[in-house]
């Protein structure tokens, strides 16, 4: 969490404006976002504010009342991606409380259907997410390096180094680096 005397960090704050502008799209008070999303209405509120990061946890409860995927939503506060995405162009989102670092290598285009994800889980990292951002949402999880541990569907897969894990999400999901070495996978995701 940072000092509220600090400025916030500007792709924070460009994702506060994105937010309080999908609340208002929905025609929706912050109390009706808190009993949609099971998130305080003082968390939310301090998220519209830029007054603190929001975490993977509440972008994820968030995306799925708005029926966007995490990355669509973060690429929202940025330019249009270009075709070519360069490896010094590729975004970077950390929630640090979790010990995840989450890199857009190919991030949402309008007429794509798919994105690539890097995604980094320190020794001990622990993830879990209530429910998908969009329901049927199809992920390829292929760990990279390390060993990742992925819930879904109630069912745990521990996955090493060059494993690949195909799935539909439709309910919770879990991702957790037991350790000892931190977990570095690609995601690839598709919109039903």
């Amino acid at each position: 969490m940072r000092d509220t005397d600090d400025a916030p960090d500007p792709v924070d704050a460009r994702l506060a404006a994105r937010l309080t502008e999908l609340r208002a799209e929905h025609g929706w008070s912050l109390g009706e976002l808190a009993e949609r999303t099971g998130v305080s209405r003082s968390t939310l509120s301090r998220a519209e504010r830029a007054e603190t990061s929001p975490t993977a946890s509440l972008l994820n409860r968030l995306c799925a009342v708005y029926g966007r995927t995490m990355s669509r939503l973060l690429s929202e506060v940025e330019a249009e991606p270009a075709l070519l995405v360069r490896a010094a162009e590729q975004r970077l989102w950390e929630d640090r409380s979790a010990g995840f670092v989450r890199r857009s290598v190919s991030p949402p285009h309008a007429g794509l259907r798919g994105e690539l994800v890097e995604g980094r889980l320190t020794a001990g990292a622990d993830i879990a997410y209530d429910r998908p951002p969009v329901p049927g949402l199809e992920q390829h999880i292929w760990v990279l390096e390390g060993a990742l541990e992925v819930t879904a569907q109630d069912v745990a897969h521990r996955l090493g180094t060059g494993d690949c894990l195909r799935t539909r999400v439709w309910g919770p999901t879990r991702f957790r680096c037991a350790g000892p070495e931190d977990a570095r996978y690609a995601l690839v995701v598709v919109l039903p």
